[in-house]
């Protein structure tokens, strides 16, 4: 080969290289993270680079699209406050020592010799003295009740009170020779839905076993009583969880864990804490709910738009003589809080004034016409009816959704109304065919298919008498008016 090829290949060789060499430091160097001000992400302006990517024929960069989704900087949340517990462990090794085992039994009374039922719950020491919180269905027929505490030390234990139609019962150990662990209560009224909760118990027997979650719901309405008014939770509450706590992330307690729905798959409902720290005092002092009485009929008032249940309760009747009168409540006067508690409803109203114990003092915030004032109110005594209980599976009750019961002669005097003229509804199950069709806790059914309703006999008759698949049409009374629904059965 002439050297004058030789040269000129080597040239060329050389050429190339270093072509391919330039190439290779641009294509890195875009690979660089962003340099300090360029806020386009390429590099900073008067860098080789950029001359050469401006030469004529050069390809033209396009422009920079918006990122399909954003990331966070490392370190930097979208809420600033929010701190997610890394480990329950220490709230738990806080709180356990106040929960208890409670084992009851119940007696053959011509076989004192032989148990014949037994049943497991929880509950919650409240004293050093040892007064327990438990649900009143755990103890309702024992006669020999046994509390064993987290440390293996086992008390016999009496009930001091209860009640069914909340399902609370007050207990106290015996023999309690020292001070007892015990739990503080927080405000039930401050929880928010998602705020995160811890249940501890004795589910099946298997004793402090802790089960975590969220508050999923406040005052679920279940159809169990007039004072329905559950925190629901996915908290995992079985049977044993009865009567145990619901904690917060403080450490309080904030509800009474009860069994409700047995068909439930991961959901759970509890006695809101703030409920029974209204009733417990109640309970030490009557050994039951004795029901306080204002002497008033209650509305509700909805603004356009508003939920069911979310309105403002106003005062429609004042009866003569009653607790009410005596301190100077009138018709039109919308009842806004009751011991500092906010009343959003006039079933909270409900439940709020019939938990106070008879002759104690309650200060019901008002408002008459534009100004507030607060009255103070002594509570009068009314009979504390059972709960009337949720209609078995497949009955005609529970296909519509109504849980009722008698307006006895002390029910009808409290309401103001005449005994055995009707049904009271005492609860409305959620999503039901009454509920759809506007009937309310509280409204007197005296109608079922132009059949007249007075007590739960002719209601029972009225609803038997319906042909398979027809609809119901119901008359009731609310307030001092009647009207007609159409109750439709579910398709």
């Amino acid at each position: 080969m002439p050297p004058m090829t030789r040269r000129l290949r080597a040239a060329v060789q050389s050429w190339y290289s270093t072509t391919a060499l330039v190439g290779a430091l641009m294509v890195s160097t875009s690979a660089l993270p962003q340099a300090s001000g360029a806020p386009d992400g390429g590099l900073p302006r008067g860098s080789s680079s950029g001359r050469v990517s401006s030469r004529p024929g050069a390809t033209k960069p396009a422009s920079k699209a918006a990122p399909l989704w954003r990331e966070l900087p490392p370190g930097q949340g979208t809420i600033p406050s929010f701190i997610p517990p890394s480990s329950l462990s220490p709230l738990i090794r806080a709180v356990s020592r106040t929960v208890v085992n409670i084992s009851t039994e119940v007696s053959d009374p011509e076989n004192t010799t032989r148990a014949i039922d037994s049943a497991l719950g929880s509950g919650l020491l409240i004293a050093p003295e040892g007064y327990v919180v438990t649900n009143s269905h755990v103890v309702e027929k024992a006669t020999t009740i046994r509390v064993k505490l987290s440390d293996g030390r086992e008390f016999m234990a009496e009930v001091i009170g209860r009640d069914s139609s909340t399902d609370i019962a007050l207990l106290k150990l015996r023999d309690v020779t020292s001070d007892l662990p015990f739990g503080y209560l927080g405000d039930s009224d401050r929880l928010n839905v998602g705020d995160w909760v811890v249940a501890i118990g004795n589910p099946f027997g298997l004793e402090q076993s802790v089960s975590q979650g969220i508050i999923s719901a406040k005052e679920r309405v279940l159809g169990v009583g007039v004072f329905d008014d559950f925190l629901q939770t996915d908290a995992l509450i079985n049977p044993g969880n009865s009567g145990g706590p619901l904690f917060n992330m403080r450490g309080e307690v904030v509800g009474v864990n009860t069994a409700v729905v047995s068909q439930a798959q991961g959901i759970g409902f509890a006695v809101p804490i703030n409920m029974v720290k209204d009733l417990l005092p109640n309970l030490k002092v009557n050994g039951h709910l004795a029901r306080g009485w204002l002497g008033i009929n209650v509305q509700e008032d909805l603004a356009e738009g508003e939920a069911p249940h979310k309105g403002d309760a106003v005062i429609t009747d004042v009866f003569a003589s009653s607790p009410a009168a005596a301190a100077g409540l009138r018709p039109g006067d919308r009842v806004l809080a009751v011991n500092g508690h906010p009343v959003e409803s006039y079933l909270q109203l409900l439940r709020r004034v019939a938990i106070l114990a008879p002759g104690s003092e309650a200060r019901l915030t008002i408002q008459r016409g534009k100004t507030s004032r607060e009255v103070s109110v002594k509570m009068g005594e009314r009979p504390a009816p059972e709960a009337a209980p949720v209609a078995r599976s497949g009955s005609a009750t529970d296909k519509w959704g109504l849980v009722v019961q008698d307006l006895s002669d002390s029910v009808a005097r409290s309401l103001g109304l005449t005994a055995f003229c009707g049904v009271l509804v005492s609860g409305v199950v959620p999503s039901s065919p009454a509920e759809k069709a506007g009937i309310k806790a509280g409204d007197i059914i005296n109608e079922v298919n132009r059949l007249k309703v007075q007590d739960m006999v002719s209601f029972k008759a009225a609803l038997a008498s319906a042909q398979a698949g027809q609809d119901l049409l119901v008359r009731f009374q609310r307030g001092d008016s009647n009207r007609y629904v159409a109750v439709r059965q579910a398709r």
